[in-house]
């Protein structure tokens, strides 16, 4: 239903995840009797999971430590592991900084510039320890570094930015061709984000295993307060798995991914991103809040150091677990930061759904706080 906005304009109401609730059904079930499992391309995993390419969340040992409990940890191959030897105290330097200068000391500390050999070092420690191995580039980066990865043995190769389209335009710039790419690669492609049905669906005919669902709306993210982007998540979720399903049809039977990035910090609303269509979740501040987090008790994503236009900052996130906790509990808080997949688990099992495929038909209602 579309909202008049002034005699000139016309708009789409949407709705985040705080807007909506999952209703039981007249069926229960018993936690233990649930699956939380999913495969992309040959990749199984224990839980639909995915640490987001961050350098708060992702080093090369948490994504060993995502990879060994069943989950999959993303590799920023902009980050700081991929710029200096050793990024430690670097890391350390930015969990201490004053919020005055935080980020332009960020902007200088992520001017180094990238360096080929700890890209294909980085990937080489993570798949030594026997993981899925993935890692991540933005649009305009993917053409020049594409070959270090690939042969450096990455498993599932990410294309993340702000938002990603299959007809990006430039007059400066050869854009990336991303069908070519896709076809051209012999690695399963996720790209992101998109927050819409056409363009998640031409996204989809790219030939993409996965699609990454969401901008502007992480906790570390000021992209609508600068650009005016937003997406709010309950909607663009289910219009992606709209796109899949159509996409399904169409190609005679590919299925698509939808990953949902942003917006994800409890697990109430993993929960809710798996109900509106969602196979995975990527989380940012989520698993931020590990005790064992690189960032070290603060969260913040590549657009926070951008050298012309920050769209994001450094924020503190309150330490309460460790990853595992995290992950799968015990909980000694209620507030949804802790037993993220024993959540889930009771979520679906209370509403009789014994696996995530079944659960994306629970029913959902508008229910806003």
């Amino acid at each position: 239903m579309e909202l008049e906005l002034g005699r000139g304009k016309r708009a789409r109401r949407a709705y985040t995840f705080d807007d909506i609730a999952v209703v039981p059904s007249r069926r229960t079930r018993n936690p233990e009797d649930v699956s939380t499992a999913w495969t992309i391309d040959a990749f199984p995993f224990a839980v639909p999971v995915i640490g987001a390419p961050m350098d708060s969340v992702v080093s090369p040992r948490t994504a060993i430590m995502l990879g060994r409990l069943g989950a999959l940890g993303v590799l920023d191959l902009e980050g700081l592991w991929t710029r200096y030897d050793d990024p430690e105290p670097l890391l350390a330097e930015i969990a201490g900084l004053d919020d005055d200068v935080a980020t332009r000391r960020m902007q200088e500390i992520y001017a180094e510039p990238i360096k080929p050999e700890l890209v294909r070092d980085r990937l080489a420690e993570i798949r030594a320890a026997g993981v899925t191995v993935a890692g991540a580039l933005t649009p305009q980066r993917t053409q020049e570094l594409y070959e270090t990865v690939v042969s450096a043995g990455v498993d599932l190769f990410v294309i993340r930015g702000t938002t990603v389209s299959a007809e990006h335009v430039s007059s400066v710039a050869q854009p990336l061709n991303l069908k070519k790419f896709i076809y051209d690669l012999d690695v399963p492609v996720i790209v992101g984000g998109a927050a819409t049905y056409t363009a998640a669906l031409h996204l989809m005919r790219t030939g993409a295993a996965g699609v990454l669902v969401g901008f502007g709306g992480g906790a570390a993210s000021t992209t609508r307060a600068t650009l005016g982007l937003h997406a709010p998540m309950a909607t663009a979720v289910a219009d992606v798995a709209g796109a899949r399903r159509d996409y399904l049809d169409e190609s005679g039977g590919r299925y698509v991914h939808v990953i949902a990035d942003g917006g994800v910090g409890t697990s109430g609303d993993v929960v809710k991103a798996i109900a509106m269509g969602a196979d995975a979740v990527m989380l940012g501040v989520a698993l931020a809040r590990a005790t064992d987090a690189p960032g070290g008790g603060f969260h913040w994503g590549a657009e926070a150091h951008h050298p012309h236009l920050p769209r994001g900052r450094r924020v503190a996130v309150e330490h309460v677990a460790t990853l595992e906790e995290i992950l799968y509990g015990p909980a000694p808080v209620a507030d949804g930061t802790v037993n993220l997949i024993g959540a889930l688990k009771k979520s679906m099992a209370t509403t009789g759904y014994s696996d995530l495929k079944e659960f994306q038909r629970v029913e959902v209602v508008v229910a806003p706080y």
